[in-house]
């Protein structure tokens, strides 16, 4: 999954920016808000938004995507913790809102959260009865266990078992899993796909001839 990280403290934006990479997630990290608002929108699955930033303020940032038309799921990270600040930052088109000092733990538990009801999800573990994704302990789960993986390998196979049977061209995989400061090899989505075969099987990830990749839905 890629997130859009919108955060001008250093300490706290690299902290975050290599948590969430841990977690398997493709980060593009900006300090700016008017280059932030250029960047929304562009093809992200979640963005995490402080609201003092220079150029423009997070929450005008929100507010005109709102108008813009933008459903893009947005937590607010922020030291304005005021209740008027919290109620007008959910009004405005927060899906969750954290203040700071916070703990990573949570934010990362808001996020899966809020991937989860983007996705339909009701609980952490999406996929199908025979193959699942555990998205807070990022493992896959088939009928011989639970496996680790490596974060691209968790960011192709969340993208693909969101929805079970659709097809998702190379381009789309990409957007998924590599950050726009990432250098991408042209064949690198088929190593990570022969490489997730080689582990668990042919069937796992089956390619659709001249469109992509999909899981079976069943």
């Amino acid at each position: 999954m890629r997130i859009l990280l919108i955060e001008d403290d250093y300490m706290i934006g690299e902290g975050l920016r290599q948590a969430l990479t841990r977690d398997g997630m493709t980060v593009d990290w900006m300090t700016d808000g008017l280059q932030a608002q250029e960047a929304l929108r562009q093809g992200y699955d979640l963005v995490v938004l402080d609201l003092g930033l220079p150029g423009r303020d997070g929450l005008e940032i929100l507010r005109q995507a709102r108008r813009d038309g933008s459903t893009l799921p947005v937590l607010v990270l922020t030291a304005r913790d005021g209740i008027d600040d919290r109620v007008a930052g959910l009004d405005v088109g927060a899906d969750d809102y954290l203040t700071k000092p916070f703990d990573l733990r949570e934010l990362q538990a808001r996020l899966r959260a809020i991937l989860r009801r983007r996705g339909g999800h009701a609980q952490s573990r999406i996929g199908t009865a025979a193959l699942k994704l555990d998205l807070a302990s990022r493992e896959l789960i088939d009928d011989t266990g639970a496996h680790a993986l490596t974060a691209r390998e968790f960011a192709l196979l969340h993208a693909l078992l969101e929805r079970p049977g659709a097809i998702l061209s190379r381009n789309q995989l990409e957007e998924r899993i590599y950050g726009w400061k990432d250098e991408v090899n042209s064949n690198a989505v088929e190593v990570l796909i022969h490489g997730l075969r080689r582990r668990f099987g042919n069937a796992l990830i089956l390619n659709v001839r001249g469109l992509g990749w999909r899981v079976a839905p069943g």
